[in-house]
C-alpha cells in the first residue's frame, strides 16, 4: 500500500527529504502535501517538487490529507509540539534534529507514542549508511576485540550571515549551538557504535560569533564498556571535516567526511600480528554501499512501518542521545562531571536541555 506523506516546513533541508522520498519509488510513497507559514514559500516548494497541495495551517492539512507519515523540517523549537500533533492525527513522524528541546519534551513525545500506537523517529541518517551498519555488526560479533579510545570531531564553519536567520543563535529557538545542531549526528553515531555512556565532562564557549549559544563544545566521555572518548563540536573551523577514530584491540577504524559518507570514506588498520590479515578480510566483507542519507533512513522507516515495529532512532535509542547532550550542557554549566541517569524531573536540565536560566559562555 502506498504511504501518504506530508512535509511540514519547506526550508533548505526539506529538499533532502523530498529526494529521499522519491528514491523509494511512487509505489512506496506519495508526497501529497506541504505546509509552511509562508504562503509564497510553500507555493514555490510545491511547484519545484511537484507537490499537489500546499497549506499554511498544519491542523487543516492533517485533517484534509490524513497523511500516514509526516516529515517535520521546521526550526528546532517547534519540533515537539508538531510531532505530538502529527502522532495524534494518526501519522508516524520523521523529525529533523534536534528532535526536541529537553528530556521533558521527549517524554511528552513518548507519551503520545504510547497513546496512539504511532512512532516518532529523529533524523540521524548516519546510522543507515552501509559502512556504519557493517561496523556495528562487526563490533557486536566481537571482531575488533575490546574498545579502548574514541575520537569524534565535528569541525565545521558557519559565517556571520548564517546567524542572520532570525531563529538561529538563540537558546529559545535554536535550542543550542553545534552541540545540538551540528555535531549531534556524529555524537549519535558514536553512541550507536559504543552503546551506553557512563559519565561526561564538558566545556563550552562562544569564541567568535555574536550569538547567545555556544559555537564550540568539547567533552570527555567514559563508556560502560570501559572505553574513553573525546569529542569536539565547532562551527568556527575554516577547514571543515567530520572525523571518527575508534581504537580497538584488533585495529583502528576511521571515518573522514563532512555531511555524509559512503564506504570509501572508511578505513581499517589492523593491529600488527598473525591474525591481522583475517581482521582486514572481515572488514572487507561489506556487500552494499548505501550512503548515509535521508533516503537510507526513510527506507528503514518504511520497513518499520510495514512491520509495525519501532524504528531504530526512536524511543530509548533517541532518548540516550538526548540525555547525553543534556549532560554535556549540564557539565559545561556546573563545571563538573555528569553521570548517566542523573538528570530527571525536578532538574533544570530536564526541563530545558541548557538549564534555566539559559547560560552565557564567555569568549
Amino acid at each position: 500500500m502506498t504511504i501518504r506523506v506530508a512535509i511540514i516546513g519547506t526550508g533548505g533541508i526539506s529538499g533532502a527529504h523530498v529526494r529521499g522520498l522519491r528514491e523509494q519509488g511512487d509505489d512506496e510513497v506519495e508526497l501529497v502535501a506541504a505546509v509552511d507559514i509562508d504562503a509564497v514559500q510553500v507555493k514555490k516548494f510545491c511547484t519545484a517538487f511537484d507537490v499537489a497541495r500546499g497549506y499554511t495551517d498544519v491542523d487543516e492539512m492533517l485533517a484534509k490529507e490524513k497523511p500516514r507519515l509526516v516529515h517535520i523540517c521546521t526550526p528546532p523549537s517547534t519540533h515537539c509540539a508538531l510531532s505530538v500533533k502529527a502522532l495524534r492525527a494518526g501519522a508516524w513522524v520523521l523529525c529533523e534534529k534536534p528532535l526536541c528541546g529537553s528530556l521533558a519534551e521527549f517524554d511528552q513525545i513518548a507519551a503520545a507514542e504510547q497513546e496512539t500506537g504511532n512512532y516518532c523517529s529523529s533524523v540521524f541518517q548516519w546510522r543507515f549508511g552501509s559502512a556504519g551498519q557493517h561496523f556495528k555488526r562487526l563490533i557486536e560479533a566481537g571482531e575488533f576485540g575490546r574498545p579502548m579510545v574514541m575520537i569524534c570531531n565535528t569541525t565545521w564553519y558557519r559565517d556571520v550571515a548564517y546567524y542572520q536567520v532570525p531563529w538561529r543563535g538563540k537558546w529559545r529557538t535554536e535550542l543550542g549551538g553545534p552541540t545540538m545542531g551540528h555535531g549531534i549526528h556524529a555524537m549519535d553515531h558514536l553512541l550507536y557504535h559504543m552503546g551506553d555512556w557512563r559519565e561526561v565532562t564538558a566545556t563550552m564557549g562562544t569564541l567568535y560569533h555574536n550569538i547567545e549559544v555556544e559555537d564550540v563544545s568539547m567533552a570527555m566521555v567514559k563508556f560502560e564498556n570501559g572505553a574513553m572518548g573525546s569529542i569536539v563540536n565547532s562551527v568556527i573551523s575554516p577547514r571543515q571535516e567530520t572525523y571518527y577514530r575508534f581504537d580497538f584491540e584488533n585495529g583502528t577504524v576511521e571515518l573522514k567526511e563532512l555531511y555524509t559518507y559512503t564506504n570509501a570514506n572508511w578505513t581499517f588498520t589492523a593491529t600488527p600480528g598473525p591474525e591481522s590479515h583475517l581482521h582486514e578480510a572481515r572488514w572487507r566483507t561489506i556487500a552494499d554501499d548505501a550512503p548515509a542519507t535521508q533516503g537510507s533512513q526513510i527506507r528503514h522507516l518504511l520497513h518499520s512501518m510495514a512491520h509495525n515495529e519501532r524504528p531504530l532512532v526512536s524511543g530509548p535509542e533517541a532518548r540516550r542521545t538526548l540525555e547525553f547532550l543534556s549532560a554535556m550542557y549540564k557539565s559545561a554549566v556546573t563545571r563538573r562531571p555528569v553521570a548517566r541517569g542523573e538528570i530527571g524531573p525536578g532538574d533544570a536540565f530536564y526541563q530545558h536541555i541548557y538549564g534555566d536560566p539559559p547560560p552565557r559562555f564567555n569568549r
